[in-house]
């Protein structure tokens, strides 16, 4: 073999091992949505002691040129995940089982936990095996008979219990009452889970993340607090509601379990993803378990801007409220658990191109001022604009992932000229993507991110009245310079490029000033582009070879919504 022959070989080795820095997108049928669908009409929410689940819309595209919704949701709806904290009282409460996992609630908990190799366990036989309204105990046999066929369980793994309990019976009204009612009610046998000494096991193999498509880690009727405590005392962190596990290998698939980051929560709501693509999977897989995973999110916090305060009044999306649903008490029962209510884009989140377009509802009836005189100008300059009616949960997972492609925009800021009521802030224009592209080219399938630094500085308490925030109020009022935005002919100009997916640590992709905002908006979404705004902690990725996950907790009725941004970098 000559130099260049040996050459050529060396560099398609250092691009298998680099992975996913060879290919900027993963595949679509690579992708597998782990998640079940968050709705009224299913049995996603546990039937007592919670709190019913509801999407009540506050705005529609004629009134306000964008459609939002108000979310009624406790942490444990869906697909959902527990920290250290839902079962494990904090230490000098006095109670059982009190010890210092139970300060770790779900902001806590660090982001390399979130990911790892799937290594299903296959316990499928075991499902409706056991008495009406008892669990069969899954012991440590599967466990061992997997490690038989495949390897040592260990630190990185993620071990995930599929039984086909939720394929089974995740269904509407009233069959969906089999899923956990019947359980509950001694009627139907209840889902396969495991026994302390389990959690015990797989601790000591240095496991620290599993899930299951049960509706519960904890067995009925008694077990569910010792099987909770024994793994929540270790720090270990669990999926419950898993669905579609049976999509995935024993070994060798990457998973990420994207959740809410509620602040001072016990888990949460959650969207659970997995990549099946060998050379992909294997590359995310080193990282995860090398700890390098970033968490680009903020934390919904009651105390903090969450949530889009309007540009005036009746534009307010609806307030982030978290309280305690149920505390460790001896009347409530040994577990603590929050609800929710705020609007559906609070915090990190997704904005599909349903959330700025028209439906058909909005076409039988007349905009209000300035939307419809701002609607014909574009359309004049874009073509008209497309209806959109795809909810979350059509969202195409494959397009918020990928390799993450960071444009600086740091350059930009202190140049905006703003006054009272003079709203502006610095424009991303065409040109200056044209100039970035110089040296770094963008590439179809890569999820492109601003870093500005806007939220790193400005994501702060909320200060007492009358003052007033600085990221959001002020910018907004024109009393201080607004996040770096790009116009609608630099957006365009990405798509063009094959851009499906973009991202900014502004809590908005559009600027401050309302008419260019919305022209933004609709540019991107005429094109078909997925929108993640409020990232944050976008300098610990600049400049690194790193892929981006993102995904929305699956709600029914929403246009995207909340969720966790992760990047796992090299």
């Amino acid at each position: 073999m000559g130099p260049a022959a040996r050459m050529s070989g060396w560099c398609m080795f250092a691009m298998a091992l680099s992975g996913v820095c060879a290919r900027a997108q993963v595949p679509a049928d690579a992708v597998r949505d782990l998640s079940l669908l968050v709705s009224r009409d299913r049995p996603c929410v546990w039937p007592s002691g919670m709190t019913p689940f509801a999407v009540v819309p506050t705005a529609t595209f004629n009134r306000a040129g964008r459609h939002r919704d108000m979310l009624v949701i406790d942490e444990h709806t869906g697909t959902q995940w527990d920290a250290p904290a839902h079962f494990v009282p904090p230490p000098g409460s006095g109670l059982p089982g009190a010890g210092p996992m139970g300060l770790v609630t779900g902001e806590k908990v660090p982001a390399w936990q979130f990911c790892g190799e799937a290594c299903v366990v296959d316990v499928s036989s075991y499902r409706d095996k056991a008495e009406p309204g008892k669990s069969y105990l899954i012991g440590k046999e599967p466990l061992l008979a997997w490690e038989s066929a495949n390897r040592k369980l260990g630190p990185g793994d993620v071990v995930l219990f599929r039984s086909g309990y939720t394929d089974a019976y995740y269904k509407p009204f009233p069959l969906g009452d089999r899923f956990v009612t019947a359980a509950l009610r001694k009627q139907a046998p209840g889902w396969p889970a495991p026994t302390p000494e389990v959690m015990e096991f797989l601790g000591e193999r240095g496991v620290m993340t599993l899930g299951l498509d049960g509706a519960s880690m904890g067995p009925l009727p008694d077990l569910a607090v010792a099987t909770h405590q024994a793994g929540g005392k270790r720090g270990m962190i669990w999926v419950e509601c898993a669905t579609n596990l049976g999509g995935l290998p024993p070994t060798g698939a990457f998973f990420a379990l994207l959740a809410a980051k509620h602040a001072g929560g016990s888990g949460g709501e959650c969207r659970c993803v997995a990549i099946t693509d060998k050379q992909i999977a294997t590359e995310l897989v080193a990282r995860s378990r090398a700890k390098t995973v970033v968490d680009l999110s903020v934390t919904l916090h009651e105390d903090y801007p969450v949530v889009w305060p309007g540009r005036g009044p009746g534009e307010e999306g609806g307030r982030y409220v978290g309280k305690v649903l149920n505390a460790f008490s001896p009347t409530r029962g040994p577990f603590f658990a929050l609800a929710h209510m705020f609007d559906s884009h609070a915090g990190t989140h997704l904005v599909m191109p349903s959330f700025t377009l028209p439906d058909s509802v909005d076409r039988g009836t007349t905009a209000q001022v300035p939307i419809s005189g701002w609607r014909g100008e574009f359309e004049k300059q874009w073509g008209k604009l497309p209806e959109a009616v795809e909810f979350t949960e059509k969202a195409p997972l494959e397009r918020l992932m990928g390799r993450a492609h960071v444009v600086d925009v740091r350059p930009l800021r202190g140049k905006a000229k703003a006054g009272p009521g003079l709203p502006a802030g610095p424009v991303i224009s065409r040109e200056f993507l044209e100039e970035h592209a110089r040296s770094k080219p963008f590439k179809a399938g890569e999820v492109v991110v601003f870093r500005s630094g806007f939220s790193d500085e400005f994501f702060r308490p909320l200060p007492a009245a009358p003052d007033k925030d600085a990221l959001f109020v002020k910018p907004l009022e024109g009393e201080s310079e607004g996040w770096p935005a790009p116009s609608a002919e630099a957006v365009a100009f990405l798509a063009g490029a094959g851009v499906r997916c973009l991202g900014t640590d502004g809590p908005t992709l559009g600027g401050v000033d309302a008419k260019s905002s919305q022209f933004t908006d609709w540019i991107a979404a005429s094109k078909g582009m997925l929108v993640v705004e409020f990232l944050t902690n976008l300098g610990s990725i600049d400049g690194k070879d790193a892929f981006f996950i993102f995904a929305p907790v699956k709600i029914e009725g929403t246009r995207g919504g909340y969720g966790r941004a992760l990047a796992l970098v090299k």
